[in-house]
């Protein structure tokens, strides 16, 4: 049985159909990916799930007692609270059974038996059986469990904590509830790539029904199980994951276009035979006419493919050969360097991405290689002729308060891109934007319409270096295929700083990335690349570094490998049993972390849920199960090692 269903959906904000007698049900141990246009109404079915609102009409059927959990994309809570009582705050109705809990054991003391006396005596039973259903008794210890397992300091003060630790924090006060349904809506928002490999691996073995919204193609292909597009107003359902969805998406494009045009076909033919002449009249029958009436019908109604953004960016002259030269460039705030010592050319035509954890100083890096600050030491040579246009991820190149026409076009009513003149009207259109919203104020517009309309000022301007700060966000997956396409095709120089794995692999050439305490490297190729590069480079390091130990270490008369050697190396610290234990600890831990490994990949799979949902349960209990047996393993082996030091 599903966990949640709901059947012949209807939902509008205005004239605009969000819901359209749509469909969808969501069962144990699923993680569905949603997916659609910016404005489809995704956050909208994503809030009447979490019962947070419901639709204008249809049937909504959930499992009793099923306990649902939504974190929204910007997450509120007490800044000034400890991480620790912010993740408290998720188990709130549970610490207030548990407060009237005691109220009632204190009042009942004080009470003589009476009606009244068992009256407090049913109710203390009621709050006991309310408490052990909901594990209330142990609050606190689910609260710090949870805090160890998504790695947070519960003394921290949450209004210290960088945006993506906050999204840590409410994704833990989301799970410390033990939902039946987890809502996340774009939960990569302000995350790192580490952020987000750890988000995937989380997500991935929980026992919960998922349901999300995210436009990250690479966190669709790892996490989802089956992808629903919310498509004017009906939801489609595809199994597996993003990649599958693509296949069976263009072969179903295609049988649509072939269908369409036999209908045509057909159509065109029954008006011609409708408009004969009067001779023809008597060979009218009243089925046929019906029959023609239907389909006029059925061709209005029909669900044309949704137009797509028209992209086009303004081409400037050529720049000079070199973009930017440094040397041996050294960048520091305070007592924290940025950038140490890094050298680097950018000729016309790359496409570079800035790869790096959050405050790694990926901006400050592109704003030395375009000048616009300083390096403490070195030299940076800026090359010539050099158009810049900037996209800025906090978007503060917008006015709120002016038109969209009037901040693509300003005191004109003409745009002209690569020579040609386009009308304000016609431009704004190429990018989705009605006309009888070009007159409203930015400030009305969602935040994947503002990256839009800030793309479009963007684009209307001759350029011959594009400066992209984290354009992706709020794009839906459509118009970011498009930018894609257009940043490959463009002959100019594009500095990129991205976490979409996705977009960075299909556009960069080359990547800096940031290496620690202020050192930065450049890579070949795009993200895929970057992280093959990275792991050889870590692998050979860990390689030298062990055979310098191994030379610089004491040479013994028996060799370690040896029995002698062993038999040396032991003190007579160690027990018999201790070191029979010792030795068969590491293949222990091995077998363990291979049992894991291969639990992960069913469970990634998310099939197992669908042919055996209890089999399903059973492995997501055991692969928590296998980490407690780690854990406990790894301090033994580390105590008697210890001991035998």
């Amino acid at each position: 049985m599903s966990l949640y269903s709901i059947s012949d959906a209807q939902l509008a904000f205005g004239h605009v159909a969000l819901l359209d007698h749509a469909d969808f049900s969501l069962e144990a141990g699923e993680r569905v990916g949603l997916i659609g246009r910016n404005g489809a109404g995704k956050s909208s079915l994503l809030k009447i799930v979490a019962g947070l609102t419901k639709p204008d009409d249809g049937l909504v059927t959930r499992q009793s007692e099923l306990t649902t959990v939504y974190v929204p994309q910007e997450p509120e809570f007490d800044l000034d609270a400890s991480v620790f009582e912010v993740v408290a705050s998720g188990l709130t109705d549970a610490r207030a059974l548990l407060d009237e809990y005691e109220e009632v054991v204190h009042a009942l003391a004080d009470t003589p038996e009476g009606a009244a006396h068992d009256a407090l005596l049913a109710r203390m039973n009621t709050l006991q059986s309310s408490l052990d259903l909901h594990d209330a008794w142990n609050w606190r210890t689910r609260v710090a469990t949870t805090l160890d397992q998504i790695g947070l300091n519960g003394d921290a003060r949450s209004g210290s904590l960088s945006g993506g630790m906050k999204k840590r924090v409410a994704l833990a006060r989301a799970l410390v509830v033990q939902p039946d349904v987890l809502l996340l809506d774009e939960p990569t928002n302000h995350l790192d790539f580490d952020g987000i490999r750890w988000l995937e691996d989380l997500l991935v073995t929980l026992r919960t029904g998922l349901l999300f919204i995210t436009h990250d193609r690479a966190f669709l292909d790892r996490v989802a199980t089956r992808i629903v597009e919310l498509d004017r107003g009906r939801l489609l359902s595809y199994p597996g994951n993003f990649s599958a969805y693509q296949t069976r998406k263009a072969q179903q494009l295609e049988v649509e276009m072939v269908e369409a045009a036999k209908f045509d076909k057909l159509l065109a033919q029954e008006e011609v035979w409708i408009r004969k002449g009067v001779e023809a009249r008597r060979t009218r029958s009243v089925g046929r006419i019906a029959r023609l009436v239907e389909m006029r019908n059925e061709r209005a109604e029909r669900r044309n493919v949704q137009g797509n953004v028209r992209l086009d960016v303004g081409q400037g002259e050529k720049s000079g050969k070199i973009v930017a030269e440094l040397t041996d460039v050294t960048k520091r705030y305070g007592e924290r360097t940025i950038v140490d010592n890094f050298t680097a050319t950018v000729m016309r035509g790359d496409k570079i991405g800035f790869v790096g954890p959050n405050g790694a100083g990926k901006t400050t890096l592109l704003k030395l290689i375009l000048g616009e600050i300083q390096p403490d030491a070195g030299r940076v040579r800026s090359g010539t002729n050099i158009q810049v246009a900037y996209f800025d991820q906090m978007r503060a190149q917008l006015d709120l308060d002016k038109s969209l026409a009037d901040t693509i076009s300003p005191g004109s009513e003409w745009v002209e891109v690569n020579g040609v003149k386009k009308h304000v009207m016609s431009y704004l259109g190429d990018f989705l934007f009605a006309p009888e919203r070009a007159r409203s104020p930015v400030q009305s517009l969602s935040g994947g319409e503002r990256n839009r309309l800030l793309l479009a000022r963007l684009f209307a301007r001759p350029a011959n270096v594009l400066v992209l700060d984290e354009p992706t966000n709020d794009l839906d997956i459509p118009t970011l295929e498009l930018l894609e396409e257009l940043l490959t095709d463009y002959d100019g120089t594009v500095l990129l700083v991205s976490h979409d794995r996705a977009f960075l692999d299909n556009v960069v050439t080359s990547v800096f990335a940031a290496e620690g305490a202020g050192k930065w490297r450049e890579y070949v190729g795009g993200f895929s690349d970057w992280q093959i590069q990275r792991e050889r480079s870590e692998q050979i390091a860990q390689d030298a570094a062990r055979q310098s130990a191994k030379e610089a270490a004491p040479k013994e008369d028996a060799p370690k490998d040896s029995a002698a050697g062993r038999n040396a190396q032991r003190t007579v610290k160690l027990s018999f049993k201790d070191q029979r234990e010792l030795d068969a600890l590491p293949g222990k831990i091995a077998a363990l972390e291979a049992e894991q490994k291969s639990i992960s990949a069913q469970l990634e799979d998310g099939s197992i849920y669908a042919k055996d949902a209890k089999e399903g349960s059973r492995l997501s209990e055991r692969h928590a199960a296998i980490d407690e047996e780690l854990l406990v393993a790894l301090e033994r082996w580390e105590e008697l090692e210890a001991k035998r030091k």
